[in-house]
């Protein structure tokens, strides 16, 4: 069950369980859409997959208990800004590799401009 996080982990902008703003990855590392397109590039500071809009849960009980009401969105705030510099580096390796590469590969295993970019930290 996702926990639908209640803030950006980068700006700490407010994303309610209605929120059309929120971008999840895989791990359910939330973000606000302005820092997914500005600032990490779609690439997630914290594993470096991808983002995608986060679903929004019902608050009805329209089928099986299956609502907000029942299932509550997590009120435990992850405030953890990433550092600009240090990420743009992890992701411009990143950011135009394919999916099905970034998930068979290291990150130290990719070719990227420069440098092997950094684990996340």
């Amino acid at each position: 069950m996702l926990e639908l996080r209640p803030t950006c982990e980068n700006c700490n902008q407010a994303l309610p369980p209605d929120s059309l703003e929120a971008r999840i990855c895989t791990y359910e590392c939330t973000f606000c859409a302005t820092c997914v397109e500005t600032l990490l590039d779609n690439v997630c500071p914290n594993c470096g997959g991808g983002f995608v809009p986060r679903p929004i849960r019902p608050s009805r009980n329209w089928k099986g208990d299956n609502y907000l009401g029942k299932d509550p969105a997590s009120t435990a705030i992850r405030h953890r800004p990433v550092d600009p510099e240090a990420h743009a580096r992890f992701a411009a390796v990143l950011k135009n590799t394919a999916a099905e590469t970034l998930n068979s590969q290291k990150v130290g295993d990719l070719k990227g401009p420069g440098s092997t970019p950094q684990q996340p930290g």
